[in-house]
């Protein structure tokens, strides 16, 4: 099987450039209970896109040259590298940051209407804690943050169980608890609507 050399630099940069996205949004997969945070979704798409460029490699039809004009395969030679670049930064960045700021994920029970479910992400740095809540459909992916919340002293409600999540027909409602002490200063509800 053979492609075109447009349809094989259009399959090489589109894979890359998802995967670039992918690498610099807040989004994040969960998989039979565990979570994959966005950076690490982005390395799996980028291993896959550099699987898919090697394979129209080894297929005859070097996906940014075969062909093509030799200023469109110049410009798709340097879209891909940049592409590269960027998606591996944006992983990068993302693990940092969940190491730095020792992030916690806390898949949360019991799910709702339709399979929908609840997802946190509590980080901590220095005397602040904060928290994402994101909304996890069907498909188990979840596309950006549905609220955010911010904690004194580094405090971590969720993982200490201060919260509240209610069930309605038309999504949830999470409630974010402090202490006396760690009271939030920033936010403390989120309505979890999962609309895919």
């Amino acid at each position: 099987m053979t492609l075109s050399p447009a349809v094989s630099t259009a399959a090489d940069v589109g894979s890359l450039a998802l995967t670039a996205l992918a690498s610099w949004s807040s989004l994040l997969l969960v998989v039979r209970g565990r979570v994959v945070p966005g950076w690490g979704v982005s390395v799996g798409l980028l291993v896959m896109a550099l699987v898919l460029r090697w394979a129209l490699t080894r297929m005859g039809r070097r996906a940014d040259a075969a062909g093509l004009p030799r200023k469109r395969a110049a410009s798709a030679r340097r879209a891909s590298r940049l592409l590269i670049v960027a998606a591996v930064l944006g992983s990068a960045w993302g693990a940092v940051d969940d190491l730095v700021s020792e992030a916690e994920y806390h898949v949360l029970r019991p799910a709702g209407p339709g399979g929908c479910t609840a997802v946190v992400r509590e980080t901590s740095f220095l005397v602040i804690g904060n928290g994402e809540a994101y909304a996890v459909g069907r498909t188990g992916l979840a596309l950006g943050e549905s609220a955010s919340w911010t904690v004194d002293d580094g405090y971590r409600p969720v993982g200490a169980g201060t919260y509240e999540l209610d069930w309605g027909r038309g999504g949830g409602l999470l409630r974010i608890s402090g202490t006396s002490t760690d009271p939030v200063v920033r936010g403390g509800s989120a309505d979890i609507d999962c609309w895919w």
